[in-house]
């Protein structure tokens, strides 16, 4: 979150309970996050926690739904005391523990604010995401029965290390937010510098068909192949489609693979591993100039033409990642059927063996900014083209930083 964070103070408070006292810690987060508007994104899901039905009733449980960022799922994050309120946006009502219970399995629900312990949270930092704790029983915000799916209802268990009982708060606007929204996890891939050995798969599914997914999808690090013909030939069916929000992790992609991901909107790709790249390995596709696409983590293997193909609007942010044997790791669409402005970020990047980085097109004012970049060889950086109508080839104007569209220092690469 932000730089300029406070530290939150520690919270110890002795509770009541039956004929017994018991003593429960929780540790505030050393780096709390700033006032302001937010989603709450489950670190097991990718869901968001969200009001059903965009209710304004005292006493209704939350559930985990797929983010959307409308009404319901935005909450008004505020520093109270020594720890936080949390206030649904829509209703103005503020989360709390059903009966202002201690006990686990107890509901989280939207209830008209008092300032009572239970409507109170600390913020403690796992990670890069956060344990949202109640003040009243030290127990943390939790997906029942820790369940990825959609719908599920939200409680108070105790804490531990399940990643059903973490959250990434992701601005939504409002108040101060974090000027980097991005919900990030720590990738496999080495030192968050796309370094790390390439994974080994857990099993293998052969496709026959294009898979569709929902707003979440985890491979479990199994390998999926069967479609197209392993090669570069145009229009291949792609793997998988992730709708608009949608997350796609944890997957081992191998040949034949296709089109490997499409994304028709914002998307995440975190954790994907691709041993062949077939014609592409994700294709960005949203019309929406506010559209956002994230890379986190993985690598790809033998993209003899390119591996990522921005035809969309937007930004896409690439990072912790690794390219092998690659002609472009990134191309923004030079001739497509509608042209757009588009925008790449690499960050923590470690390319071998391959060509370019990224190609853009200067005069439709696309742009791309490098840094942690790690060159095994050589390769150049940025590449400028002419974008042109469809049925016409791009012409090459040129490579190398330029301070407006190849945005990058000496210092941001580093050849071995």
């Amino acid at each position: 979150m932000r730089k300029n964070r406070r530290l939150a103070t520690a919270l110890a408070a002795a509770l009541v309970a039956g004929s017994g006292m018991v003593t429960v810690l929780a540790t505030a987060a050393s780096a709390a996050p700033s006032n302001g508007n937010y989603t709450l994104v489950n670190a097991g899901s990718g869901l968001c926690a969200a009001v059903p039905g965009q209710s304004t009733g005292d006493g209704v449980q939350l559930v985990q739904a797929s983010c959307s960022g409308g009404a319901g799922q935005v909450f008004a994050v505020t520093a109270s005391g020594g720890g936080y309120q949390i206030k649904a946006a829509h209703s103005g009502k503020c989360l709390g523990v059903k009966d202002a219970s201690t006990s686990a399995g107890k509901a989280v629900q939207q209830e008209t604010c008092t300032g009572a312990a239970s409507q109170t949270w600390q913020l403690t930092e796992s990670g890069s995401n956060y344990r949202v704790v109640n003040s009243n029983g030290g127990k943390c915000l939790n997906v029942k029965d820790n369940s990825t799916s959609s719908g599920a209802a939200l409680q108070q268990n105790s804490c531990d290390s399940a990643a059903t009982k973490q959250w990434t708060l992701k601005a939504a606007g409002g108040g101060n937010p974090d000027p980097n929204p991005t919900p990030t996890v720590t990738p496999t891939s080495g030192d968050g510098d796309g370094s790390g050995p390439w994974p080994s798969d857990t099993g293998s599914v052969r496709l026959t068909e294009t898979q569709r997914l929902g707003s979440f999808f985890d491979g479990g690090m199994k390998r999926y192949y069967g479609i197209g013909d392993g090669g570069q030939s145009e229009s291949q069916d792609p793997m998988f489609v992730v709708p608009n929000g949608g997350t796609i992790q944890n997957v081992i992609i191998d040949a034949p693979a296709g089109d490997g991901i499409h994304c028709e909107g914002s998307c995440t790709i975190r954790n994907v591993w691709w041993n062949d790249v077939g014609e592409d390995a994700a294709t960005f596709k949203s019309s929406s100039s506010s559209a956002t696409y994230l890379v986190d983590g993985g690598g790809a293997k033998s993209g003899s033409d390119k591996v990522f193909q921005h035809n969309g609007a937007g930004t896409l942010t690439i990072k912790n990642f690794q390219v092998h044997n690659s002609g472009k790791l990134y191309r923004a669409c030079g001739n497509c059927s509608t042209s757009y402005q588009r925008h790449v970020v690499m960050d923590g990047i470690t390319a071998r063996s391959t060509k370019v980085l990224a190609g853009i097109n200067s005069n439709w004012g696309d742009t791309a900014r490098f840094s942690r970049i790690t060159v095994y060889g050589s390769a150049t950086i940025c590449e400028r083209y002419k974008g042109v109508p469809k049925g016409q080839e791009p012409t090459k104007i040129g490579s190398g930083p330029d301070g407006t569209h190849c945005l990058y220092r000496e210092s941001d690469i580093t050849y071995r």
